[in-house]
């Protein structure tokens, strides 16, 4: 079992900056030489590079969960880490295959396997890809049978949509460029950033499924001093909403267990302000509902300012460092929202953990979608780096195949 910040060093990957100036020292001179016996060997050696990169970022995702799970590093690493090691077995069948026939591989040849590397992964990649579109929009026409036709209700839909109309546009955008035998350098470029595109949300889509399911699985230790709650909407009638229900019964299952054996209590800190079609605080809500429920009043405190997740722990941590500053914090969402929340956690300096409830099935794809939505549009700087990054490799290979 994985452990959460047991780690206190941030892992680094600058070993693969080192790998590969190692790996381009080794095969620059085999390139030039332009022999085809030489191929064979810039093959294998490709084959060895990727695998070391897969296993620095594997070892490097593994550390990062227990230094900090809730980071984009986890989803980077894991969801490129995955791309890569399809790279590692493609390049290990062309090595057996340029051993066995050297002849029919030439620099070209490397190039190009190189360059279509991220069609291929597509290629794999769409019956998965077809499944999930089918159950996101699955999902979604339950959720709207039962919560009405709603804009936030149709996210998953949506995204269904999109992922079937990329690979539709990919696809016949290849299909154009092999009938027409076009050699020309634009168009082929073209169809290769489509690709690169696709193939980045689709790597950082598998590396944040992959971060929200760990995180949301993840059981805190009873040693904590507080409890975080953050909102999720009310009823009508002022009471809590199913979904916030269930965090406050987490978050109270939690406590009961930690007091049955450990015998350490801890506080609440319930946090959510009041809404416009709100009666009440969330805050408040979530304190009546606790008291209700036989926790006493000295053991809530409440923060009733916050409107997002990021206030949420912003608010939260205010309170907590004016009782115990020290204190060990765990907080009680929804699964779906363990990771995003973490991460604004970390974001403002407060070092907790997350556990989950559970939700509908049919509610969890387009939460999912949304929280989704609202990391790509966070951390630009770190995920315009490894897009430039990408999209620099495969300008640089386009050139090289079609010059």
């Amino acid at each position: 079992m994985i452990r959460f910040d047991i780690r206190d060093k941030k892992p680094k990957v600058y070993s693969i900056i080192l790998l590969t100036i190692l790996t381009v020292a080794v095969t620059l001179p085999l390139y030039l030489n332009n022999h085809d016996g030489n191929m064979k060997w810039i093959n294998a050696i490709l084959t060895l590079y990727f695998a070391g990169v897969v296993l620095i970022l594997f070892d490097a995702f593994r550390k990062q969960l227990e230094y900090n799970p809730y980071s984009y590093n986890t989803i980077i690493y894991s969801g490129f880490g995955l791309f890569l090691f399809m790279q590692v077995l493609t390049r290990a069948y062309l090595t057996v295959r340029c051993f066995l026939e050297p002849a029919g591989f030439g620099i070209n040849e490397v190039l190009f396997t190189l360059l279509n590397s991220g069609k291929n992964f597509l290629r794999l990649s769409i019956p998965a890809l077809i499944i999930f579109s089918a159950g996101l929009f699955i999902s979604n026409l339950k959720l709207i049978r039962i919560d009405g036709m709603k804009f936030a209700n149709c996210l998953a839909m949506m995204l269904a949509v999109l992922i079937v109309t990329g690979l539709f546009l990919i696809f016949l955008l290849n299909r154009y460029v092999v009938l027409s035998n076009s050699k020309s350098l634009v168009l082929n470029l073209l169809l290769n950033l489509a690709v690169l595109v696709y193939l980045y949300f689709e790597s950082m889509m598998t590396g944040v499924i992959i971060a929200d399911v760990i995180a949301s699985k993840y059981h805190a230790d009873p040693d904590k001093d507080f409890l975080i709650i953050p909102g999720a909407g009310l009823e009508k009638d002022g009471t809590p909403s199913p979904i916030l229900r269930n965090r406050i019964e987490l978050a109270r299952n939690f406590y009961k267990a930690q007091m049955e054996k450990t015998g350490k209590s801890a506080f609440f800190v319930v946090s959510g302000g009041q809404g416009a079609d709100e009666i009440q605080s969330e805050a408040a809500a979530m304190k009546n509902w606790l008291t209700d429920h036989g926790i006493e009043k000295e053991c809530i405190f409440m923060e009733d300012r916050s409107t997002n997740t990021h206030e949420n722990m912003l608010y939260s941590k205010e309170i907590i460092n004016e009782i115990d500053p020290k204190g060990k914090i765990a907080f009680f969402t929804s699964d779906f929202h363990v990771f995003r929340a973490g991460l604004k956690a970390r974001q403002v300096k407060m070092r907790a953990v997350g556990m989950g409830s559970p939700t509908r099935w049919y509610f969890w794809p387009n939460a999912s979608v949304r929280e989704f939505i609202g990391l790509m549009t966070g951390h630009r700087v770190k995920q315009s780096c490894v897009l430039l990054g990408l999209t620099a490799v495969y300008v640089l290979l386009t050139f090289l195949v079609y010059r």
